[in-house]
């Protein structure tokens, strides 16, 4: 006589298994993705991790010797986060007249930005609050161009 088990008898810790396994593998990678991840500064609530975030990143970006952050691509919650206008008002001494005159085209630009299509999600004060820090930085980065006699068109 053939005794059987039933399939479920031992599929079902199995399956159970292999689950766990998956899981905890992805749940790994997630955690090591976070830890290594650099600083949002996109992040614009005042809660106090959003807060820290932006933080981190100003640092970041005041840190880079190559100031490579300036040619990256900004979209509107940067914008509004103010990190990457508060670095270029940070820097302004230091920018050469190239960097200024990008500076100062993004920031002209920035009104649009957070007025435009992609600025979902934004509260009518963070734009209003982007829009008048960039009015600031362009002034401020204006003023530099022209005190150090810069021939770039701004």
């Amino acid at each position: 006589m053939i005794v059987r088990r039933p399939f479920g008898r031992i599929f079902i810790p199995v399956s159970m298994l292999v689950l766990g396994t998956v899981l905890g593998s992805c749940a790994a990678i997630n955690l090591e993705t976070a830890a290594t991840a650099q600083p949002s500064a996109d992040c614009v609530d005042d809660s106090p991790p959003c807060v820290e975030a932006r933080g981190a990143a100003l640092k970041r970006m005041l840190a880079d010797p190559k100031r490579s952050w300036i040619r990256e691509p900004a979209n509107a919650h940067s914008y509004a986060a103010g990190v990457r206008l508060f670095a270029f008002r940070s820097r302004k001494r230091e920018l050469s007249c190239d960097e200024l005159a990008h500076g100062k085209r993004e920031a002209d630009g920035a009104p649009a930005a957070l007025s435009g299509p992609y600025s979902g999600g934004l509260s009518p004060a963070q734009k209003s609050r982007g829009t008048m820090l960039a009015a600031e930085v362009s002034k401020e980065l204006g003023t530099e161009i022209r005190r150090r006699g810069c021939r770039v068109r701004a």
